[in-house]
Formats: structure tokens, sequence, C-alpha cells
């Protein structure tokens, strides 16, 4: 009588291959490694309005950079006193003839009243330098407020105290009112009162004030984060193994403050915007002959009885401006941190 043998009489075979037959765990997809930042603008990409408000960004600063090549094709300039040279284009109380503020097809926005100039170059002139007075300043801020609000923070101690102090004062200082009742007296100092100031110095000189006075906020915010992240884990380990006080601020701090930069400088810039178009409506900045969003809308004060037309363009495309930069900025903070949601 002979006895069955089984199949699988080694059982070490028999595990084997079950082994073999199992099904193996698939392979992680390539969306499950993004990087922060490429999860950051998946989410700015879902955020129509944020989409919506950077296109509109973009435009603007596009019609800043190609404000030359526009006029240039266009056949106007923003200094040619058109209605003075031709007299059928303004009536006797220096209002335009025609309707809109003088509308037509020669002039696509009208032309100011009294003087007669084109409204439309004007307008992409004023934009192009209200933007770059507050991009350089936002830059200049950034990088100054970046730099004392880490140093404080990192070296902690009587540095740290008194940085602290300056930051409070300039916080509580009023600098609109040292914009008005200083402004003069600097310019005095360098430029005699019988030659007229270069245009180059008014710029520089409102760079250079707001940024005096626009550094402090995001140095305090900085400095805050750094202090909490000096005690973190990563940064004692750094330090154990002998690595610079510069290797641990660019290696391990500066990484983990590009969130709140950049919010902070997405919020600063249109408040930039609104500051120098203040102060050239209260004549402390950019005066006319030099095209600005606050001229036009201190030119347009005065007309906007006989004309409210010529008001209307320069106000209603920085509301826009503002509004659209400011929507950005919350859409990149929800984007860059999702725990804050609007």
């Amino acid at each position: 009588m002979t006895i069955p043998t089984s199949n699988a009489a080694n059982p070490l075979e028999a595990a084997h291959s079950t082994t073999l037959l199992a099904p193996t765990a698939s392979a992680p997809k390539g969306g499950d490694g993004r990087s922060p930042g490429k999860l950051a603008w998946r989410r700015f990409k879902r955020d129509r309005t944020g989409v919506i408000s950077a296109y509109v960004v973009i435009f603007f600063f596009v019609v800043a950079i190609c404000a030359p090549l526009i006029a240039k094709l266009y056949g106007k300039d923003p200094y040619t006193t058109y209605g003075a040279n031709d007299t059928s284009l303004l009536d006797d109380f220096g209002s335009p003839v025609l309707p809109n503020g003088g509308m037509s097809s020669d002039f696509w926005f009208g032309i100011e009243p009294g003087l007669g100039r084109d409204v439309l170059t004007f307008l992409l002139y004023g934009i192009r330098n209200s933007l770059l007075i507050a991009t350089a300043t936002t830059l200049l801020v950034a990088v100054i407020g970046i730099a004392v609000g880490i140093t404080a923070g990192y070296l902690g101690g009587r540095t740290d105290y008194l940085v602290g102090r300056v930051i409070d004062v300039l916080l509580a200082f009023p600098s609109t009112l040292f914009f008005i009742a200083f402004w003069p007296v600097m310019l005095s100092i360098l430029v005699s009162p019988e030659e007229s100031t270069p245009v180059w110095l008014t710029v520089v000189s409102l760079i250079t004030i707001m940024t005096a006075f626009g550094w402090a906020s995001i140095a305090r915010l900085l400095r805050g984060e750094v202090l909490a992240l000096r005690e973190r884990e990563f940064v004692e380990a750094a330090r154990v193994t002998g690595a610079s006080p510069a290797r641990i601020i660019f290696k391990e701090l500066l990484p983990n403050l590009w969130t709140p930069i950049l919010i902070q400088a997405t919020l600063a810039l249109p408040a930039f915007v609104t500051a120098e178009a203040g102060l050239s409506f209260l004549g402390v900045g950019l005066t006319e002959p030099t095209p600005d969003w606050g001229v036009m809308i201190e030119r347009g004060s005065d007309v906007y009885q006989s004309d409210i037309t010529f008001m209307l363009f320069p106000g209603a495309t920085m509301v826009i401006f503002v509004i659209a930069f400011n929507l950005l900025g919350d859409s990149v903070r929800d984007a860059l941190d999702p725990k804050t949601k609007r």
C-alpha cells in the first residue's frame, strides 16, 4: 500500500511560492511627493479669485512697463498741451467741447480741462511712475526688514532690546505729518530755492522716506518668528554640529520665513501705492507736470464740477489695482498657509 505524497512536501518551498503569488504593493504615485511649493501653487490655481487678481496685477505691470511703447503707437504724449495748441478742443471756460471729457477717436480717454493734455497717456505714465516708486520701496523695505528682524531675533539680548525700541518708535511716529512738515525743509537743503527740484531727486526722496518708516512692521514680524524658530530642534542640531551663524540664518531660518515675507510684501505694495498717491495729492510728492496717480486725482478734485470724467479714470484704476493686489495677497496667504482659510 502506497502512501500519497503532498505536492508541497517542503514547508519552506510552500511559503516561498505563497510569497511569490502574493500581490505586491503598488508604487507611490508621482503626485504624492510634491514639494511644499508645488502644493502651494496647486492650491493657488484652484482659487479663482486669486488667479483673476493675478491677471489684473500682471496687466497693470505690463501696461506700466510698456507705457512709452503704447504712447508711441497711440501717437500722443502726456506733456503736450493739445487744448492750448488747438483752441477748438476747449470752450471759453477751459472745459472739453466734446461730451464725456472730450472723448473721441483722437483722444480715447478725453483731454484734461484747462491745459488739454491727453488723459490716456497721462494715466499710463502715472501708473508707471506710481508702480515704480511703490515696487522699489517694497523691495527695500523687505530687504531691510529681513536683515534687521532676523539679526535682532537671532542675537537677542541687548541687540534685540535696542532694535525693538527703534521699531516701537517708528511704528508710533506720525509719518504722514513728518512728510508734510519736513519735506520742504529737506528739499531746500538739497536744492536752491531759485532752482526747480529735479524729478529724480523727488522720486529718490520719496522712496527713501517711505522705506525709512516702512521696514519696521516686517522687521517686528520676522523678529518674533525667529525668536520662536531659534529654539527648535533643527537649529539646535545645526549649532551642535558647529554650523556658523551665517549658515544657520541662511540655511535653517530663512527658508522657514519665506511665507510671512511674501505675505507681508503682497500687502505692503498696495499700501505704498496709496501712500505715494496721498502724498502727491497733498503736494508733498510728485507734482505737475510729472504724471502720477496722486497728481491726476489732485487735478481732478479741482475740475470735477465741470468735468468729472478726468477724475474717474485715475480713481477707478487705482481702486481696481489696490483691490486686486489685496485679494492676491489673501490668496497667496491661503495657498502658503492652508490652515488660515478665509
